[in-house]
């Protein structure tokens, strides 16, 4: 687990340098904040975390596999690097009370992950569930996600701050 735990640390480390109001700044409004980026991943994580859990029960088997994208992103443990656009609107991911709302989400995450990692490796790998673009992922491909998701959005997390900087509040 030492890659995943490495990045919500990552997370977690970079808190320190901003205030609420940073965390909270949104340079446009169809834009996410930073917090609201935070608040993201956090959720994500935690929905993945339940896919590993029901991959983990699971008692049938999913004969469909995953997407041209999602072998390749699997493979490669990689995200694809592209700007993913939700269907939801920006502001439907609320933006933070505090901080120690976020450090008590990543600190969650971390937690299931490491409750959750023995299962994933243990879970039958026929037992699946489907992510929209991947297809269809077992219970160790969605531990395997919640690192590449975390990962992919610290290129994201880069854009805000520069946005932060150049608004003259970073």
């Amino acid at each position: 687990m030492n890659d995943f735990s490495a990045i919500i640390e990552q997370y977690l480390q970079h808190l320190d340098r901003y205030s609420i109001e940073q965390l909270r700044f949104k340079c446009k409004e169809d834009v996410w904040s930073i917090g609201q980026m935070y608040i993201h991943v956090i959720e994500v994580a935690k929905e993945y975390i339940g896919h590993i859990e029901t991959c983990s029960k699971a008692s049938r088997d999913e004969p469909e596999g995953k997407t041209e994208d999602g072998t390749k992103a699997l493979a490669e443990k990689e995200w694809p690097n592209i700007r993913v656009k939700l269907e939801e609107s920006p502001n439907a991911t609320k933006n933070p009370e505090s901080m120690d709302e976020i450090i008590a989400g990543l600190e969650q995450v971390l937690e299931k992950l490491a409750l959750w990692e023995r299962f994933a490796d243990e879970a039958n790998p026929a037992c699946k569930v489907r992510h929209g673009w991947f297809g269809w992922l077992n219970a160790r491909e969605w531990f395997e996600m919640v690192g590449m998701h975390s990962r992919h959005h610290l290129r994201q997390k880069a854009r805000l701050d520069e946005k932060l900087a150049a608004a003259g509040i970073g």
